[in-house]
C-alpha cells in the first residue's frame, strides 16, 4: 500500500527538494535557510547586527540618556537640600518659659539676582542655538561636500556668547553674595540656606562653563562631524537643566521665606 504524505509532510518535502535543487534546468539554485539574508546581503541579518555598530542618531540618544540620568542625580541632590530647608523654616523649640522660639528669619535677596536670572536664561537661549546650528541640514551638505565647516562657526558664535553670559552669571552671584555679607551682621538660618543653595548651584554651573569651553575647543580643533556633535548637543542639554534649576530654586528663595 503506497504511503500517504499529509500537507504538511509534503510542503517540507517539496522544501528539501527546492533547497537541493542546483539548477539543472528547472529552478535557480535557492541558498541554505541559514545564509538567507532577506535582502540585507553579506549573509548577515540586520537584526543581528554586531552589538557596536551603531548609527549617529543612535549615539546621540545614548549620550543623551548618559546626561539626563547625570542630571536626575543632580536634581535628587537639590531636592533634599530644599526638603532640609523647608524641615529648618517650621522647626522650632519651646524656651524654659514655655515659649515657642522659631529661630528663623526671612532675608531680603540682593536685587541683583534677577538680573543674574535674565543673563543666565538669555545664555540658555544662546546655548539652544547652538545646538540647533550643529543639525541644520543645509550646512551640513556644505560639510558633506567638503565647501566648508558652517555648522561649527555658527556654533562656535553662540557658545563663546553663552560662556560669557554664563561668566557674567557667576560675576553676578559673587556680588549678591557679598552685598548680602554687608547687610546681615548675624546671619541666622535663613541666609546659611542661601549660601548653601546659590554656592552648589554656582559649583554645578562652573562644570557647565568647563564643558561650554572644552566643546569651543572641539568646533575648533575636531574635524569629526558626529563628535562635534555630541558634544555641543550634551553641553546645551546640561546647560539647559542649570537654567531650569536656577529659576526653581530662585523662587524657593524668593517666595517661600
Amino acid at each position: 500500500m503506497p504511503s500517504t504524505l499529509t500537507p504538511p509532510e509534503l510542503e517540507r518535502r517539496n522544501e528539501e527538494v527546492r533547497d537541493n535543487d542546483i539548477g539543472n534546468g528547472r529552478r535557480p539554485p535557492k541558498p541554505p535557510r541559514e545564509k538567507r539574508t532577506g535582502g540585507n546581503g553579506d549573509g548577515d541579518n540586520w537584526n543581528n547586527r554586531p552589538q557596536g555598530s551603531r548609527g549617529p542618531r543612535e549615539r546621540i540618544s545614548q549620550v543623551r540618556m548618559g546626561m539626563f540620568f547625570g542630571i536626575f542625580a543632580v536634581a535628587m541632590v537639590f531636592i533634599a537640600i530644599a526638603s532640609a530647608f523647608f524641615v529648618a523654616k517650621t522647626s522650632y523649640h519651646v524656651d524654659a518659659y514655655s515659649r515657642v522660639i522659631n529661630s528663623w528669619l526671612a532675608i531680603k535677596l540682593p536685587s541683583i539676582l534677577w538680573l543674574n536670572t535674565a543673563a543666565l536664561v538669555l545664555s540658555s537661549l544662546t546655548a539652544e542655538f547652538a545646538r540647533r546650528s550643529m543639525f541644520r541640514e543645509g550646512d551640513l551638505m556644505e560639510e558633506w561636500l567638503g565647501l566648508g565647516r558652517p555648522t561649527s562657526r555658527r556654533a562656535t558664535i553662540w557658545l563663546s556668547i553663552t560662556l560669557v553670559l554664563g561668566l557674567a552669571f557667576l560675576g553676578g552671584q559673587v556680588i549678591a553674595w557679598l552685598q548680602l555679607n554687608a547687610q546681615l551682621h548675624f546671619p541666622g538660618p535663613s541666609a546659611h540656606y542661601f549660601y548653601l543653595i546659590t554656592m552648589a548651584h554656582a559649583l554645578h554651573l562652573l562644570v557647565g562653563v568647563g564643558a561650554l569651553a572644552t566643546a569651543i575647543v572641539y568646533l575648533v580643533r575636531s574635524r569629526v562631524l558626529l563628535t562635534r556633535q555630541i558634544i555641543v548637543d550634551a553641553t546645551v542639554w546640561y546647560w539647559h537643566a542649570m537654567g531650569i534649576l536656577w529659576i526653581a530654586l530662585f523662587a524657593l528663595l524668593e517666595f517661600c521665606q
